[in-house]
């Protein structure tokens, strides 16, 4: 039977928070396939999910680097999650990277869970893996890309905050990170350019999302 939330389309749908993953054992049971982001914790995370599902207050925003320490999970409203009741797919925004003031104990944690979910989640389907356009990969940022391609998953890399930097700069950098990770065995070819604040690039990204999850309606 057809329910009327099916013919909205994904992203126009109202999203909710579901849980947050301190470590493995609260990960929800695998149904629905996931996206999860990963990016340094100032990269504009929050704000280019909640600009992705037109949910301004989704995902929270902070001033403060390092505020997300679990794996978030949002899917689209409407769904009991019981018998075959379950969302299309679910967003995981993964815990920001890179902050200074972070103890070790921390950072190590935070490797840990993100390593163990990475190699350990069937539904994980692909990582979108934010960079800031200011600054280009950095050191940290390929530590992450280190990770994800020994855990074997599928990732794309998302430049961020492309309004803060003129259009031949965003050019230059969409050449220079192509060229980077065109060794790299798990990134997806082709990088997506965004701007939260400006609405740019957003069905790019969200058409990549469909087209991994094999979602027709997504507009």
């Amino acid at each position: 039977m057809t329910d009327n939330k099916n013919d909205k389309p994904l992203f126009g749908r109202p999203w909710t928070f579901i849980r947050g993953v301190p470590s493995l054992k609260f990960l929800p049971p695998e149904g629905p396939l996931e996206v999860a982001f990963a990016g340094r914790s100032n990269v504009g995370k929050s704000s280019l999910i909640n600009a992705l599902v037109s949910h301004k207050g989704l995902a929270r925003t902070s001033n403060t680097p390092g505020r997300t320490q679990e794996l978030n999970y949002f899917v689209p409203e409407g769904y009991s999650g019981e018998g075959g009741d379950l969302p299309p797919m679910a967003l995981v925004d993964m815990p920001g990277y890179g902050y200074a003031q972070a103890p070790k104990d921390l950072v190590d944690a935070w490797t840990k869970l993100v390593f163990d979910y990475l190699r350990g989640r069937a539904t994980l389907k692909r990582v979108y893996v934010l960079i800031d356009s200011r600054h280009g990969v950095k050191k940290n940022d390929d530590e992450v890309l280190d990770l994800l391609d020994k855990a074997a998953v599928s990732y794309q890399i998302v430049l961020t905050k492309t309004d803060k930097i003129k259009p031949p700069a965003v050019t230059k950098l969409l050449a220079e990170t192509t060229e980077k990770i065109k060794k790299r065995p798990a990134a997806y070819p082709g990088i997506i350019a965004t701007s939260s604040e400006k609405s740019e690039g957003l069905d790019d990204l969200r058409e990549a999302i469909a087209q991994t999850v094999g979602i027709a309606n997504w507009k």
